[in-house]
């Protein structure tokens, strides 16, 4: 069988021209999301048809460039390297053949000929470059770091806990702290609502590639590609919608302050949770706020800038802290989310229309059209975990087509049949009064119609 690699030019062209030939895009569409002409796509079309993915790599792959260089010049460059100028650095050496024997080649091809004859460098390249400490941020407010941390926070007094924490990048202040059983989407939004309230919407948001922050996965659905970015997550959707920039780490070092902080408290909040005897997550939970109090009094320090950039919160802030959906009224005027059910509210109907619905962070769902609320349904309690149904993006993702049900069985008729085809026959209501009309003409004309098979008139 043979493979292929498409480039990243050519990674998205399979799933658009899929769907091109499927009817569910245009010409015009894939040639503004691959920025071609329509008649590029066209030859794009009838390769993809003809030969499938594979007739879509680039024709000159695999092929020799025709601007390498002549056997001859190689061999000489190879003769040189190994006799006159044995030794030589390749920026030396590129000099000599330059200057010397007219052979104007770059050093880079001297370094790859070096490289196949299995000769070492001249010096060994320099050492990667000292990674440099980032410059905090001059104001509070500008940028937040997050992260959790696993921990036997309680010791063997209770279970094994995940604690997530917030810190402010200019002054390494502890903004809020969570305790959850796992690094789930309840606790992160938990812990944003602890700052927004407290402190107010920063600019940007440090954390980790973690999938409830961010995408990184590698699906991309057509309505994807054609805007060029994947769908956030349902916490990214919420960072997107307070305008809240996100800045994915790519390293644990990269967030160094709060890696450097789960270090103290796996220290310090340890001893004093066991100073206390506390034993349960309600006890601990309770303990954090005098604990954070004292340690921003301990370890805070000033920001560079005093002025503070904090935003203050929408009102609805509540309304936008939650796992959002797409659904389709029914026709009783109700919205299914799960097993829960919600009642749209006042005379007018909403079936087959398209709403919002919004899982909220204290269990209650809310239905929302033209961002006005038409329903509500209450909150199942306070045990209520707010997990997500559904991603984002996968409310436009086709349902999956299960097995199909065998058709009941037709019951016997208890009348007799009164077609045969697209004609109904001469015992059909119909049928029996235009016969009626017909003869009771007849008699009053003395005219005779002629009759057809089946006992209709041939006018």
């Amino acid at each position: 069988m043979e493979t292929f690699t498409l480039s990243r030019k050519e990674l998205h062209r399979p799933g658009l021209l899929k769907a091109l030939c499927g009817g569910r895009l245009t010409n015009a569409q894939v040639a503004a999301a691959l920025r071609i002409t329509v008649r590029q796509v066209r030859r794009l079309k009838r390769r993809f048809e003809a030969g499938g993915p594979g007739a879509l790599v680039h024709g000159n792959r695999d092929r020799p460039s025709p601007r390498r260089l002549p056997a001859a010049v190689r061999d000489a460059v190879v003769r040189l390297m190994t006799t006159v100028y044995v030794g030589f650095n390749d920026t030396h050496l590129t000099e000599k053949l330059r200057e010397h024997h007219a052979l104007g080649i770059s050093r880079e091809t001297v370094r790859r000929y070096r490289e196949q004859l299995g000769h070492p460098p001249k010096r060994a390249r320099r050492a990667p470059r000292v990674r440099r400490r980032r410059v905090p941020s001059a104001a509070r407010g500008a940028l937040i770091q997050i992260d959790g941390s696993p921990f036997p926070w309680l010791e063997d007094r209770g279970p094994e806990l995940m604690l997530l924490g917030a810190i402010d990048d200019a002054t390494s202040e502890i903004l809020a702290l969570q305790f959850r059983p796992a690094e789930d989407v309840h606790g992160y939004v938990t812990l944003f609502r602890d700052v927004f309230t407290a402190h107010g919407l920063p600019m940007a948001v440090y954390g980790d590639r973690l999938n409830l922050l961010v995408r990184n996965d590698a699906h991309w659905s057509v309505e994807e590609q054609l805007a060029g970015t994947q769908a956030p997550t349902h916490v990214g959707r919420i960072l997107q919608n307070l305008a809240i920039g996100y800045i994915a780490a790519r390293s644990p070092q990269a967030k160094g302050r709060i890696e450097r902080l789960w270090n103290t408290l796996q220290d310090r909040l340890v001893s004093e949770l066991r100073l206390r005897g506390i034993r349960t997550v309600e006890a601990a939970q309770a303990y954090l706020a005098e604990f954070i109090t004292d340690f921003n009094q301990r370890f805070g320090k000033p920001p560079a800038d005093r002025q503070a950039v904090w935003r203050r919160p929408p009102r609805d802030l509540a309304l936008r802290l939650g796992c959002g959906y797409r659904r389709v009224v029914a026709r009783d005027n109700t919205v299914r989310l799960g097993p829960r059910v919600v009642q749209l509210r006042g005379a007018r109907s909403y079936a087959r229309l398209t709403v919002d619905v919004r899982e909220l962070l204290d269990g209650r769902v809310v239905v929302l059209h033209d961002e006005v609320i038409r329903g509500e349904a209450p909150s199942p309690g306070p045990t209520f975990i707010l997990k997500p149904r559904r991603a984002p993006s996968g409310d436009r993702r086709p349902r999956r087509v299960g097995r199909a049900r065998p058709l009941p069985q037709r019951l016997p008729r208890l009348a007799p049949n009164t077609h045969t085809g697209r004609r109904p026959l001469a015992t059909h209501p119909w049928r029996r009064a235009q016969a009626a009309a017909i003869r009771l003409h007849e008699a009053r004309t003395g005219r005779t119609f002629s009759r057809r098979s089946d006992g209709g008139p041939n006018h």
